[in-house]
């Protein structure tokens, strides 16, 4: 146990940016959630070797061209092709030490997971055992290290959040058919844990639509799925149109998602977003 856990605090050494100052000890409920931890570090692997498979693809095209273009003589061409290679290779390396740091962090909070399980189980078993001096210092003993992995748990969460990288939301707009007339204005609020995006939308005589904002970077997070809420604006009056949550676990890709979201019931009223990983 001193050894797996002396290995998790070399590992964390490095302290999270402000971002994840709610994931720090001591300012965190700790609450670990293993099942979605899985679920999140399953589509950032695969996303990220997509990234990976794309860029190997990428580095293989341009070594051919490569060695056409020097057997040709083109020599500035030559050196054109010579750096654009060079940076493929750099950014494969990169994205290698992402997908092995990710690795590395998923391996150590599934370690700590089993910990805690064992010891949760073993502090049951004592629990119902008759209580002696010896099965009540063990129940202290087991106590603690079930709090010790559970903090180490949330500790490797906040640790992994920083490598999931950023997604690029952008407006594409509303679709509503004959409940969208020109004139009407539209508010969209978009929430993702405390990151908050806020814009306004007038339809316009021609049917096309004007948003005061359309991109926004969010930063992606474990536990938080994507809220948002359409309200239509009239005066100084606003009606709610619907509010809708949205799970992010798909947009660990390298293409570029289209969604379209029901805000409405019946979908009468539809929310097009394109989401960048």
């Amino acid at each position: 146990k001193s050894l797996s856990r002396s290995s998790v605090r070399s590992r964390m050494s490095l302290k999270p940016p402000k971002a994840y100052n709610s994931l720090q000890k001591g300012a965190l409920i700790w609450d670990p959630k293993p099942l979605q931890v899985k679920k999140i570090f399953e589509a950032l692997k695969k996303g990220l070797n997509e990234y990976l498979e794309a860029h190997q693809a990428e580095l293989d095209y341009l070594s051919g061209r490569h060695k056409d273009t020097k057997r040709n003589s083109r020599l500035a061409f030559y050196y054109d092709l010579d750096k654009q290679i060079r940076s493929v290779e750099r950014y494969i390396r990169k994205l290698e030490f992402h997908i092995s740091k990710v690795e590395e962090l998923y391996e150590a909070y599934c370690i700590q997971c089993r910990l805690r399980d064992g010891a949760t189980n073993m502090k049951q078993a004592f629990s119902l055992s008759p209580s002696t001096k010896a099965s009540r210092e063990s129940l202290v003993e087991l106590y603690k290290n079930v709090q010790e992995c559970t903090e180490d748990m949330c500790f490797i969460e906040g640790a992994l959040e920083v490598h999931l990288g950023e997604f690029h939301v952008k407006m594409k707009g509303l679709v509503g058919f004959a409940r969208l007339c020109p004139g009407d204005q539209y508010e969209v609020f978009v929430r993702l844990g405390r990151q908050k995006w806020r814009l306004k939308g007038k339809i316009e005589t021609d049917d096309s639509q004007t948003w005061d904002e359309e991109e926004k970077i969010f930063i992606p997070n474990l536990h938080e799925k994507f809220e948002i809420k359409v309200t239509e604006l009239r005066g100084l009056a606003t009606v709610l149109v619907g509010v809708v949550t949205c799970d992010s676990i798909n947009f660990f890709t390298s293409k570029p998602q289209a969604i379209i979201v029901d805000i409405t019931e019946l979908g009468t009223i539809k929310l097009r977003l394109e989401v960048l990983w």
